[in-house]
């Protein structure tokens, strides 16, 4: 089964419109969305229209981005035909792959076929939207330590905890421990009401907040109670060997010099690290070096260690992110 365009009798070779017949018109129904709000992202978008005409859509534009509109309709078709569904984020990746948004050619829509790239946790299954984003998680499985740096919303450490929770539920790994530092509290939390656990939640929201897209919050509980998966401030690492875990540090750029260099050293046997920050949001208090460009330069050569990047295009919340990231970059390279 599939899509295949279709052709219309002599009609020129620069024709303004494509013609896609969809076999399965329940699937026709899903890849167009309710009231069509698929269709309508697509057009506006990749500066395409597109107009339903029974199991049919009309793909009218220039050549080249009714080219890059085919592309992702038929790899949105492909993956409702292997069973998975479509959401708004999934449009948006469709076109980041086939280059209608920020990529440069459809062949990278070959990360749409079924199955490939998917990370499985036990409440929903994830993917990669962007090239970067599949580099990334192909790095996190194939490297011991990776690092993954850009600006917020371009899924580092969603994707870092996914992939720990896919390896925690086969069994790569014994346990997940998550880590950021408390930087606003200057790693004095004593000063804060409540237990211990009530003074750093805040600062590890973020993190529970992704667990919490994986795991059913029962199973969570269970696994967090039995320490199988552990969230605390980086200054808890101090002393411990941790092996047979997945780690992550978040927001590592408000690491210092001494802190990364005392988290990195305590990976452990069958352990897996990721490093994740933004070098934009540096909260360290002036003149304090962060550890985070401080690993960069040191470990840029050393076998088993990635290093990804991460930049405006790769955002996938709110496209208006994005546009305010850019708009930061913009601004700072004028200043500088």
């Amino acid at each position: 089964m599939g899509i295949s365009a279709l052709t219309p009798p002599k009609r020129p070779e620069d024709a303004m419109e494509t013609l896609l017949e969809f076999p399965d018109n329940r699937l026709l129904i899903d890849l167009c969305g309710q009231y069509d709000r698929h269709l309508a992202q697509i057009e506006q978008q990749m500066g395409v229209n597109i107009l339903r005409r029974g199991n049919r859509l009309v793909v009218m534009g220039e050549k080249a981005a009714r080219d890059q509109a085919e592309a992702v309709l038929r790899g949105l078709y492909a993956r409702l035909e292997s069973g998975r569904t479509l959401e708004l984020g999934d449009i948006e990746g469709a076109m980041r792959m086939s280059g209608g948004v920020f990529g440069d050619t459809v062949e990278q829509m070959e990360m749409f076929q079924p199955g490939q790239y998917e990370i499985r946790t036990r409440k929903k299954p994830v993917e990669p939207r962007t090239e970067a984003q599949k580099t990334y998680v192909a790095n996190l499985f194939d490297n011991e330590l990776a690092f993954g740096i850009g600006p917020a919303g371009t899924g580092k450490t969603y994707l870092a905890v996914a992939v720990g929770v896919t390896m925690l539920l086969s069994g790569v790994v014994e346990k997940i421990i998550l880590s950021r530092p408390a930087v606003e509290a200057g790693e004095r939390l004593g000063f804060l009401p409540g237990d211990m656990k009530e003074k750093v939640d805040p600062y590890m929201q973020p993190l529970y907040d992704a667990l919490n897209d994986f795991l059913p919050q029962k199973q969570l509980a269970k696994l967090m109670e039995e320490k199988r998966i552990e969230i605390a401030p980086l200054a808890f690492m101090r002393g411990r060997t941790l092996s047979n875990a997945f780690v992550v540090l978040d927001e590592a750029q408000n690491a210092t010099i001494m802190q990364m260099k005392m988290f990195l050293t305590r990976l452990g046997e069958g352990s897996r690290m990721v490093i994740t920050g933004d070098r934009t949001q540096i909260d360290l208090p002036r003149g304090t070096a962060s550890g985070l460009q401080d690993a960069e330069k040191i470990l840029k050569n050393v076998r088993g260690v990635s290093f990804n990047y991460f930049n405006s295009k790769d955002v996938v919340r709110h496209p208006l992110v994005a546009r305010i990231i850019e708009a930061y970059e913009a601004a700072d390279g004028t200043a500088g």
